[in-house]
């Protein structure tokens, strides 16, 4: 069904294909919207969280001083946000138990 070691788009259409009963189409249409919702939440500064999965965090960093390994010369880095997984405690157990 799924590529090694990665779980696709598809793969989750299919998936909602097969246990829902919806069609292809319905089932991507529906992973899309997911993703959609997440993705516009995010974009809004708004952190996502899926119980009993984890949460999609948003940072602000402050502007800092970063260094070239080459050449040692200090370099500004400008003020960002950055996103940030947090899985749950039900995950992190379930993915040590292999």
């Amino acid at each position: 069904m799924r590529s090694v070691g990665t779980l696709t788009r598809a793969d989750l259409a299919e998936t909602i294909n097969r246990k829902m009963g919806f069609s292809r189409a319905e089932s991507l249409d529906m992973v899309e919207s997911i993703l959609d919702k997440m993705t516009g939440a995010l974009a809004k500064g708004e952190n996502v969280k899926i119980s009993g999965f984890g949460s999609f965090v948003l940072r602000d960093k402050r502007e800092r001083v970063g260094r070239n390994p080459k050449t040692g010369v200090e370099v500004p880095i400008t003020p960002r946000r950055v996103m940030t997984f947090r899985a749950s405690q039900l995950l992190k157990e379930q993915v040590s138990k292999g």
